[in-house]
């Protein structure tokens, strides 16, 4: 599982011109599974997240957690994360999980947020969705599940 957390002031998600998700100041996350992700992938990634020190505390340093900081989740799934580029022009997409497999990933890797504590909106798996945010900082972490394989 990949996950591109971008710290963000303010993001939303509109699909068909319906605001499906909305948040202030948190974390929108770019969602992808592979193939061989498991339970253990979302367990893991979600565990990891709600546990990053991405905000600043009172001193400028980025100390404080994103409960910590009374931040919400905005949750997209992003298949395309796993866009292999290295022959051709047109990316293969051969280690991105089928949507049977990865819609429950993403759902059980939202849910587990949700255990953490964390308010988490979400876009509409497998649709065409816009995506804007303002990102803070920027900050922008990549969190990958091969830790939880390790």
């Amino acid at each position: 599982m990949k996950v591109v957390l971008q710290r963000s002031k303010k993001a939303s998600v509109t699909v068909d011109g319906r605001v499906t998700g909305e948040i202030e100041s948190g974390y929108v996350l770019l969602v992808g599974i592979a193939h061989s992700d498991t339970e253990a992938d979302a367990v893991y990634a979600a565990k990891k997240i709600a546990g990053l020190r991405l905000f600043e505390d009172e001193d400028g340093k980025m100390n404080r957690s994103i409960e910590e900081a009374g931040g919400s989740v905005l949750s997209i799934s992003q298949f395309t994360l796993y866009g292999d580029v290295k022959k051709g022009r047109r990316p293969s997409f051969v280690e991105a999980a089928r949507p049977g497999q990865a819609e429950p990933l993403w759902l059980k890797f939202n849910d587990e947020l949700r255990s953490h504590g964390l308010q988490v909106e979400t876009g509409v798996f497998g649709a065409m969705m816009d995506v804007q945010l303002v990102n803070d900082g920027p900050v922008t972490i990549i969190v990958d599940s091969d830790g939880a394989k390790k």
